[in-house]
Protein backbone atom coordinates (compact mmCIF):
# COMPACT_ATOMS: atom_id res chain seq x y z
CA UNK A 1 0.00 0.00 0.00
CA UNK A 2 1.21 3.31 -1.07
CA UNK A 3 2.42 5.83 1.78
CA UNK A 4 -0.23 8.76 2.42
CA UNK A 5 1.74 12.40 1.95
CA UNK A 6 0.84 14.85 4.93
CA UNK A 7 2.10 17.40 2.99
CA UNK A 8 0.25 17.05 -0.07
CA UNK A 9 -3.20 16.24 2.03
CA UNK A 10 -2.74 19.81 3.78
CA UNK A 11 -2.17 21.12 0.45
CA UNK A 12 -5.27 19.76 -0.83
CA UNK A 13 -7.15 20.87 2.18
CA UNK A 14 -5.97 24.08 1.14
CA UNK A 15 -6.89 24.73 -2.46
CA UNK A 16 -10.33 23.69 -1.96
CA UNK A 17 -10.54 25.87 1.15
CA UNK A 18 -9.25 28.48 -1.51
CA UNK A 19 -11.30 27.17 -4.40
CA UNK A 20 -14.66 26.84 -2.88
CA UNK A 21 -14.83 29.36 0.08
CA UNK A 22 -18.41 29.85 0.12
CA UNK A 23 -19.27 25.71 0.26
CA UNK A 24 -16.10 24.45 2.83
CA UNK A 25 -17.44 25.43 6.27
CA UNK A 26 -14.18 23.14 8.00
CA UNK A 27 -11.07 20.91 6.88
CA UNK A 28 -9.25 18.82 9.13
CA UNK A 29 -6.79 16.07 8.30
CA UNK A 30 -6.86 12.59 10.70
CA UNK A 31 -5.60 8.91 10.03
CA UNK A 32 -4.27 10.08 6.81
CA UNK A 33 -8.04 11.44 5.09
CA UNK A 34 -8.83 14.79 4.84
CA UNK A 35 -12.37 15.49 6.20
CA UNK A 36 -14.48 18.56 4.63
CA UNK A 37 -17.37 20.28 6.50
CA UNK A 38 -19.31 21.58 3.78
CA UNK A 39 -22.98 23.56 3.80
CA UNK A 40 -25.85 21.58 2.78
CA UNK A 41 -26.95 24.21 0.02
CA UNK A 42 -23.59 23.62 -1.52
CA UNK A 43 -22.56 20.52 -1.07
CA UNK A 44 -23.03 18.87 -4.09
CA UNK A 45 -21.36 22.07 -6.36
CA UNK A 46 -18.24 20.39 -3.83
CA UNK A 47 -18.48 17.02 -4.52
CA UNK A 48 -18.55 18.29 -8.13
CA UNK A 49 -15.39 20.19 -7.91
CA UNK A 50 -13.52 17.31 -6.20
CA UNK A 51 -14.51 14.91 -9.17
CA UNK A 52 -13.91 17.06 -12.20
CA UNK A 53 -11.24 19.35 -11.19
CA UNK A 54 -7.58 18.09 -12.88
CA UNK A 55 -6.32 18.67 -9.30
CA UNK A 56 -8.41 16.59 -7.05
CA UNK A 57 -10.22 13.99 -9.55
CA UNK A 58 -12.20 12.54 -6.62
CA UNK A 59 -13.99 10.30 -9.14
CA UNK A 60 -14.90 7.17 -7.19
CA UNK A 61 -17.54 7.52 -5.02
CA UNK A 62 -16.92 4.66 -2.07
CA UNK A 63 -19.91 5.30 -0.14
CA UNK A 64 -22.29 7.37 1.33
CA UNK A 65 -23.52 7.11 4.45
CA UNK A 66 -25.19 9.16 7.79
CA UNK A 67 -24.76 9.43 11.45
CA UNK A 68 -27.37 9.88 14.01
CA UNK A 69 -26.60 12.74 16.40
CA UNK A 70 -30.45 13.36 18.76
CA UNK A 71 -29.32 16.10 20.92
CA UNK A 72 -28.33 18.04 18.15
CA UNK A 73 -30.55 20.87 16.13
CA UNK A 74 -28.94 19.47 13.08
CA UNK A 75 -29.80 15.83 13.98
CA UNK A 76 -27.60 13.91 10.96
CA UNK A 77 -24.78 14.18 9.61
CA UNK A 78 -24.84 12.59 6.02
CA UNK A 79 -20.86 11.60 4.95
CA UNK A 80 -19.50 11.13 1.41
CA UNK A 81 -16.56 9.24 0.70
CA UNK A 82 -14.59 9.86 -2.26
CA UNK A 83 -11.37 8.41 -3.90
CA UNK A 84 -8.84 9.75 -6.39
CA UNK A 85 -6.84 6.73 -7.94
CA UNK A 86 -4.91 9.02 -9.59
CA UNK A 87 -3.74 10.83 -6.73
CA UNK A 88 -3.73 8.30 -4.55
CA UNK A 89 -5.84 10.22 -2.41
CA UNK A 90 -9.02 9.75 -0.04
CA UNK A 91 -11.54 12.67 0.86
CA UNK A 92 -14.61 12.55 3.34
CA UNK A 93 -17.31 15.27 2.80
CA UNK A 94 -19.93 15.54 5.60
CA UNK A 95 -23.10 17.85 6.07
CA UNK A 96 -24.78 18.38 8.84
CA UNK A 97 -28.66 18.05 8.44
CA UNK A 98 -31.86 18.60 10.31
CA UNK A 99 -34.91 16.09 10.45
CA UNK A 100 -37.25 18.14 8.53
CA UNK A 101 -34.60 19.38 6.13
CA UNK A 102 -33.98 17.97 2.35
CA UNK A 103 -30.61 16.78 1.22
CA UNK A 104 -29.83 17.21 -2.97
CA UNK A 105 -29.34 14.33 -4.83
CA UNK A 106 -25.63 13.28 -5.97
CA UNK A 107 -27.21 11.21 -8.59
CA UNK A 108 -26.51 13.55 -10.95
CA UNK A 109 -22.78 13.52 -10.66
CA UNK A 110 -22.63 9.89 -9.70
CA UNK A 111 -24.91 7.77 -10.66
CA UNK A 112 -23.78 5.21 -8.06
CA UNK A 113 -25.49 7.38 -5.05
CA UNK A 114 -28.59 6.12 -6.50
CA UNK A 115 -28.42 3.10 -3.90
CA UNK A 116 -26.61 4.67 -1.51
CA UNK A 117 -29.19 7.37 -1.01
CA UNK A 118 -31.98 4.99 -0.58
CA UNK A 119 -30.38 3.02 2.15
CA UNK A 120 -29.92 6.48 3.83
CA UNK A 121 -33.46 7.02 3.11
CA UNK A 122 -34.88 3.45 4.75
CA UNK A 123 -32.27 3.39 7.92
CA UNK A 124 -32.15 6.93 9.27
CA UNK A 125 -35.26 8.87 7.16
CA UNK A 126 -33.58 11.31 5.64
CA UNK A 127 -34.96 12.72 2.16
CA UNK A 128 -33.53 13.49 -0.61
CA UNK A 129 -34.48 16.20 -3.38
CA UNK A 130 -34.49 15.81 -6.91
CA UNK A 131 -33.72 11.53 -6.55
CA UNK A 132 -35.07 9.42 -9.62
CA UNK A 133 -36.81 6.58 -7.44
CA UNK A 134 -36.13 7.69 -3.32
CA UNK A 135 -38.41 4.17 -2.15
CA UNK A 136 -37.04 1.38 0.47
CA UNK A 137 -34.17 -0.55 -0.43
CA UNK A 138 -33.62 -3.09 2.79
CA UNK A 139 -36.82 -2.91 4.40
CA UNK A 140 -39.92 -3.83 3.28
CA UNK A 141 -42.64 -1.46 1.84
CA UNK A 142 -44.90 -1.62 4.63
CA UNK A 143 -41.82 -1.45 7.59
CA UNK A 144 -42.57 1.40 10.69
CA UNK A 145 -39.50 3.33 11.46
CA UNK A 146 -36.15 3.97 10.18
CA UNK A 147 -33.91 0.95 12.22
CA UNK A 148 -30.29 3.26 12.34
CA UNK A 149 -31.78 6.21 14.17
CA UNK A 150 -31.22 5.89 17.94
CA UNK A 151 -34.43 5.77 18.72
CA UNK A 152 -35.66 3.66 17.12
CA UNK A 153 -36.45 -0.12 19.55
CA UNK A 154 -34.30 -2.90 19.45
CA UNK A 155 -37.35 -5.29 19.10
CA UNK A 156 -38.78 -3.05 16.10
CA UNK A 157 -42.28 -2.46 16.14
CA UNK A 158 -43.99 -4.87 14.61
CA UNK A 159 -42.41 -8.77 13.62
CA UNK A 160 -43.44 -10.79 10.67
CA UNK A 161 -44.44 -13.86 10.29
CA UNK A 162 -46.36 -16.83 7.96
CA UNK A 163 -49.62 -17.19 8.71
CA UNK A 164 -50.67 -21.20 7.77
CA UNK A 165 -54.55 -20.22 7.73
CA UNK A 166 -54.23 -17.24 5.51
CA UNK A 167 -51.41 -18.63 3.68
CA UNK A 168 -49.55 -15.14 3.64
CA UNK A 169 -47.19 -13.16 5.49
CA UNK A 170 -48.50 -11.06 8.50
CA UNK A 171 -47.54 -8.28 10.58
CA UNK A 172 -48.41 -8.55 13.98
CA UNK A 173 -47.54 -5.96 16.93
CA UNK A 174 -43.81 -7.32 18.95
CA UNK A 175 -44.95 -9.34 21.44
CA UNK A 176 -42.00 -10.87 24.43
CA UNK A 177 -42.51 -13.63 25.96
CA UNK A 178 -41.20 -14.45 28.98
CA UNK A 179 -40.16 -17.60 28.75
CA UNK A 180 -37.67 -16.58 26.07
CA UNK A 181 -36.16 -13.85 28.67
CA UNK A 182 -34.59 -15.68 30.95
CA UNK A 183 -31.38 -14.71 32.03
CA UNK A 184 -28.42 -16.26 33.13
CA UNK A 185 -25.80 -13.74 34.87
CA UNK A 186 -23.86 -16.53 36.70
CA UNK A 187 -20.22 -16.38 35.53
CA UNK A 188 -16.86 -18.15 36.92
CA UNK A 189 -15.25 -15.27 36.21
CA UNK A 190 -17.08 -13.53 38.70
CA UNK A 191 -16.48 -15.11 41.69
CA UNK A 192 -19.69 -17.68 41.81
CA UNK A 193 -19.78 -19.98 44.67
CA UNK A 194 -20.63 -23.07 42.06
CA UNK A 195 -19.01 -25.71 39.90
CA UNK A 196 -19.25 -26.17 36.24
CA UNK A 197 -18.82 -29.41 34.47
CA UNK A 198 -15.67 -30.08 34.00
CA UNK A 199 -14.22 -27.96 36.93
CA UNK A 200 -13.89 -30.99 39.31
CA UNK A 201 -10.75 -32.06 37.26
CA UNK A 202 -9.04 -29.43 38.74
CA UNK A 203 -8.70 -30.44 42.17
CA UNK A 204 -7.42 -33.55 41.06
CA UNK A 205 -3.83 -32.06 40.93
Amino acid sequence: MAQIDPEALESLAELIAARRSNEVLSTEIAFDELTVTATLSGVIELLDFLRSDPTCRFSTLIDITAVDYPARPARFDVVYHLLSMYQNQRIRVKVAVREDELVPTLTGVFLGANWYEREIFDMFGILFAGHPDLRRILTDYGFRGHPLRKDFPTTGYVEVRWNDVEKRVVYEPVKLVQEYRQFDFLSPWEGAKYVLPGDEKSEGK
